[in-house]
């Protein structure tokens, strides 16, 4: 056999046992999603940190022959992003994200104005909407409760609860939950100023008092026990997060808060993007259950928001005027973009109106609100 027929051969034999022989028309759909999402997160900058993990761990899975996802079996080794993906499996990631979180967070408005847990709460209202509606489409009681979920625009409490009680739906319902935390600052104004008039929008509230120092020492740990208390399921989420906030309050480990808010959370963020993204593969992801999830992960979002104004509107009334309705909006834990949408639009009614720490308030009881909803779904609907 002369050089240039082994040549051939060896790039026949190369091609023949190719990704692109191997293709299937499923994976070619994903990649071109994968494309579509990495486009938003870089060009349009939706939700960047999470979403282009996301959606290169989606073009990672599909790719055909790569085998990232191979699950380890005896002395075989597995791929990458299986392992990496059992951060998730074991629920560590999500709990580590509240850390960061935590300590990136000033819970003073919420502490300085405590009604605003009642605002955060009113922002469930989409997550228990979203269960009944996926209930009544077909989907079990444990499916429902992850997709509602979505409504509470916190994508580590989602990616939480979908691994415990639907791992199937995760690829769809992460995915769906960080897109629309993405695009807050497009779907909440129009609500917002079509459930109020344009005299609320202008109103202006009083400034927040001083809180001091022991009161931030103090709440979170006064709020891990009580919540961990009464819902034992959502103590990973609520411990790490309010144990970030002590590192932030307290004034004493500087080094421990400085890595919760910038080394630790962005290495978690980058494995549980790319793995979460990589539970999107064709077979899991092209299905109608997944257009169903997007659908209702629309509505939970919508009535969230809903819920949040409207609650907001009657304690503008009860108050006589001291309460603008919009900082209801921010009761979705979508910190602190919700909070930063309710600033914009009551800015647009009036230039000299600044309700952003208001807006915190609302914005941070969401992040609890919707912990607290997670643990309940899970203590309702747990195996």
């Amino acid at each position: 056999m002369s050089f240039l027929d082994m040549l051939i051969k060896a790039l026949k034999d190369i091609w023949l046992t190719s990704g692109f022989v191997s293709i299937e028309g499923g994976q070619l759909i994903m990649i071109f999603v994968s494309f579509v999402l990495i486009y938003l997160a870089i060009v349009k900058q939706f939700e960047p940190l999470l979403l282009l993990p996301i959606s290169f761990g989606m073009l990672l899975t599909n790719l055909p022959l790569a085998n990232l996802m191979k699950p380890g079996v005896g002395e075989e080794v597995g791929g990458l992003l299986y392992y990496l993906y059992q951060g998730v499996h074991f629920e560590i990631y999500p709990p580590l994200i509240f850390l960061g979180v935590g300590a990136m967070t000033d819970f003073g408005p919420l502490i300085a104005n405590p009604s605003s847990l009642l605002l955060g709460a009113a922002a469930q209202f989409g997550v228990f909407m979203a269960f009944l509606i996926a209930l009544l489409l077909g989907f079990t009681p444990q499916e429902a409760a992850s997709i509602g979920i979505i409504g509470g625009a916190d994508g580590p409490t989602a990616i939480f609860l979908a691994s415990k009680l639907s791992p199937k739906l995760l690829g769809a319902i992460a995915v769906s939950a960080y897109s629309y935390m993405a695009l807050v600052p497009l779907i909440q104004p129009p609500i917002m100023r079509a459930l109020t008039t344009k005299e609320e929008r202008m109103i202006k509230m009083d400034q927040l008092r001083q809180v001091s120092k022991a009161e931030k020492i103090i709440f979170p740990i006064i709020v891990t026990i009580l919540v961990s208390m009464l819902l034992p399921p959502v103590a990973p989420l609520i411990g790490m997060l309010m144990l970030g906030n002590l590192f932030r309050e307290s004034g004493v480990v500087g080094r421990l808060s400085d890595t919760a808010q910038n080394a630790l959370i962005n290495i978690i963020t980058i494995f549980l993007g790319v793995t979460v993204g990589a539970t999107a593969s064709a077979e899991n992801f092209l299905q109608v259950k997944t257009l169903q999830i997007t659908a209702l992960g629309m509505v939970a979002f919508g009535f969230s928001t809903v819920g949040g104004v409207l609650l907001g509107k009657l304690m503008c009334w009860a108050t006589k005027g001291k309460v603008n309705p919009l900082i209801g909006s921010a009761g979705v834990s979508a910190v602190p973009m919700a909070a930063r949408v309710s600033q914009v639009v009551g800015q647009k009614e009036n230039p000299s109106n600044f309700l952003l720490m208001h807006a915190m308030g609302p914005n941070v009881a969401g992040v609890i609100g919707t912990a607290v909803a997670a643990g309940t779904l899970l203590t309702i609907f747990g195996k």
